[in-house]
Order: structure tokens, then C-alpha cells, then sequence
């Protein structure tokens, strides 16, 4: 258990733990063709966060890592094929995360949409310009800063 998540209720765990898989899929999908390789810079990337997160994140990372692909994957088949639709719905699931970051430490809460944005702009980055990176597309860049979100203050 993840102390700074003590008092928050099975549902709003589970969403948290989804987060990263979320924002993913909303970029990668930005776009309307998701690629492998956003998939798998998003899969690294949790992985590597387990030991090289800010401090205050390094247990929800080592909590979420292990079966990040696996809810990526049935996140994935879950979600509208339509990007469109797509997106609309996982913002509206994102969405729902405000109110729980309501309920948390605020320096916690600041930690984690930062690297949540940190995951978007990784995955937003795997995907474009020269060979395959440093540039982000139009479609993503409206996306990356992930307005949905809103920290406490």
C-alpha cells in the first residue's frame, strides 16, 4: 500500500494506478494511429520510473510497473477504435482524477501530474521527427500539457 494513498477508497486506487496507461493511450491515440512504439516508450518508461521517480513516487511506480503493459493492453481494447471518440472518453476518465487529487498530500499530487505530464511528452516524443524522435505532432502538443488535470493548490 502506498502510504499517501491510505485514505482513498479501492475505486479511486484503481484509477490512480491506470493514469499512466490513460494519458498513454490519449497521446499515442492524439494522432489517430498509435504506434508500437509509443506503446513500448510508455512500457519503458514505467518501468524505468520504479527506481528513478521522484522520491515520493517511487512506490506507486514500483506498485504500477509490474502490470503496466497488461493494463495498457486491456485499457487499450477497451476504449473506441475512433480516435475521436477515443479521446473524448479518456479525457472524460482522466477527468475523474480531480477530485481525487483532492484527497492527497498536495506536494504528492504536484509529483504525480508532473510526471504524468513527464510520461505524455516521453510518448508524444517517441513518435515523431528524426528518426522517430524529439518532435511532437500538432495533434499531440493540444494534448500534452493535459489541462484535465487539476492540481490542487
Amino acid at each position: 500500500m502506498i502510504p499517501e494513498l491510505k485514505d482513498l477508497s479501492e475505486s479511486e486506487i484503481d484509477l490512480l494506478k491506470k493514469i499512466p496507461a490513460m494519458v498513454t493511450i490519449l497521446i499515442a491515440g492524439a494522432d489517430e494511429q498509435i504506434s508500437k512504439g509509443e506503446l513500448k516508450e510508455a512500457i519503458n518508461l514505467t518501468k524505468i520510473k520504479q527506481s528513478k521517480a521522484r522520491k515520493e513516487l517511487l512506490g506507486y511506480y514500483q506498485e504500477v510497473a509490474p502490470d503496466f503493459e497488461k493494463s495498457l493492453n486491456q485499457l487499450l481494447n477497451s476504449y473506441p477504435k475512433e480516435a475521436e471518440i477515443r479521446s473524448k472518453q479518456v479525457i472524460e476518465d482522466i477527468e475523474r482524477l480531480n477530485d481525487i487529487l483532492k484527497k492527497v498530500d498536495k506536494n504528492w499530487a504536484h509529483q504525480f501530474v508532473d510526471s504524468m505530464k513527464d510520461i505524455a511528452k516521453k510518448v508524444a516524443e517517441s513518435a515523431g521527427g528524426v528518426f522517430g524522435y524529439l518532435s511532437i505532432g500538432y495533434e499531440e502538443s493540444k494534448l500534452i500539457d493535459l489541462k484535465m488535470i487539476k492540481v490542487p493548490s
